[in-house]
């Protein structure tokens, strides 16, 4: 790396070194000259190259405000290279050029989004990519996502169809919905399924009613209704001597007495409530609880566990491998074909050796893991796993590789 001259900073460019930006005669102002370095530094400290990958961005060469104070810390004193300068912000218009320039670099990094899944005789449903928004919200309604990653793996339960039906979809918009946007052909358990919970589905209605209002005779209700002066009550029909109404009790009871009736109150058993003349008293009080100064102490399991977690963590990171193994780069994890790791699996299981894996979960996040193999079988590795320092059962196909310890590893 070059001398830094007159205090300037930033690369202005690919390939041109760090320095003053040059003058008229193609050479940069000397290190010794202050009138250099200030009129370098003023236009190009802190601030983005006018024709770096962002040029068409706002506010990219645009330069930075200088201070205009003398250094008062030591972090002052600092060259202006090593400095943060303000950056102006940008105005309302600036923002949307940016957010449209960002969009128009990151379109071509993203999958395209599809429009179709793969439905299967098992009751799932395979998304290969990313869905279009109208596909994936449905399927998101009709389905539970059982699984994420480079696929997502929709199951449709009863539940998840009764849902759909709840949000104003009927049987048949199930059934045009699956054709259009399914590769295969809809499996026949899944058509059976939607059509029994479509069948099922309503025959209970359950509601909600502030108050009710009981006659024997039928022609008083079927009057009460005719009425006029009863639309502010919110009345209606749920069997020809029971009315339903969204107003209170005490509302109902004196609209019916302003309509010229004579309404008794009556309990949830179905007596006649007898009103007397009560003194308001104020209900008693309790006391409230009183509130903590902070977070409970935790105790010595939890201690314990968190202490354990952590010297696991530690092992899992500093684990040395064998020299053989091919180095990953840190947060990377090992990579081994499928044979290769079986055939490594098999072994550690009857050396007894621990191993470091690479291991995806079905929500797609990675992990690192120290294991001792125990058993290997139908496609899955039970061994002891000194990071969660437990027995578990891993599937071979979420293993990204195996690396053997170094001997000393213990």
């Amino acid at each position: 790396m070059g001398p830094v001259g007159g205090g300037t900073a930033g690369r202005h460019g690919p390939g041109r070194p760090v320095g003053a930006r040059p003058g008229p005669a193609g050479r940069g102002a000397p290190a010794g000259d202050p009138h250099g370095a200030q009129g370098a530094g003023s236009g190009a400290a802190g601030t983005p190259s006018a024709d770096g990958p962002w040029a068409d961005t706002p506010g990219a060469g645009r330069p930075a405000r200088a201070s205009g104070r003398a250094p008062s810390s030591p972090g002052d004193k600092l060259p202006v290279h090593h400095r943060t300068a303000p950056i102006a912000p940008l105005s309302a218009a600036e923002q949307a050029v940016a957010s449209a320039a960002a969009a128009r670099l990151l379109t071509p990094l993203l999958p395209e989004p599809l429009d179709h899944v793969l439905l299967q005789a098992d009751l799932t449903a395979v998304a290969p990519g990313p869905l279009r928004r109208h596909l994936a919200d449905m399927l998101g309604v009709l389905a539970d996502v059982e699984s994420k990653g480079g696929a997502t793996v929709y199951r449709f339960t009863p539940g998840s169809v009764r849902r759909a039906l709840d949000a104003g979809q009927a049987a048949s918009d199930l059934h045009a919905f699956l054709a259009a946007h399914s590769r295969t052909p809809v499996p026949q358990p899944l058509a059976y399924l939607i059509d029994d919970v479509a069948r099922r589905h309503g025959h209970l209605r359950v509601g909600a009613a502030s108050a009710y209002v009981r006659c024997d005779d039928d022609a008083v209700l079927s009057e009460i209704l005719a009425d006029k002066r009863a639309a502010a009550l919110g009345l209606r029909r749920l069997a020809p001597t029971v009315l339903a109404a969204q107003a209170d009790p005490a509302g109902l009871l004196e609209g019916l007495r302003a309509m010229g009736f004579a309404p008794a109150a009556e309990s949830a058993e179905g007596d006649v409530l007898i009103t007397r003349a009560l003194a308001h008293r104020t209900p008693p009080r309790t006391a409230p609880e009183p509130v903590p100064d902070g977070p409970p102490v935790p105790d010595d399991i939890l201690l314990a566990a968190s202490l354990r977690a952590i010297r696991a963590g530690d092992l899992a990171s500093t684990t040395p491998r064998k020299p053989g193994t091919a180095p990953a780069a840190d947060g990377e994890l090992p990579r081994t074909g499928s044979a290769e790791t079986l055939a490594t699996m098999q072994a550690a299981v009857l050396t007894g050796e621990a191993l470091w894996i690479g291991y995806v979960n079905a929500e797609g996040s990675a992990s690192q893991r120290v294991i001792a193999p125990i058993r290997v079988e139908g496609g899955f590795v039970t061994a002891y796993d000194h990071t969660a320092d437990e027995v578990r059962t891993y599937p071979l196909h979420r293993i990204t590789g195996v690396a053997e310890l170094a001997d000393d590893a213990g």
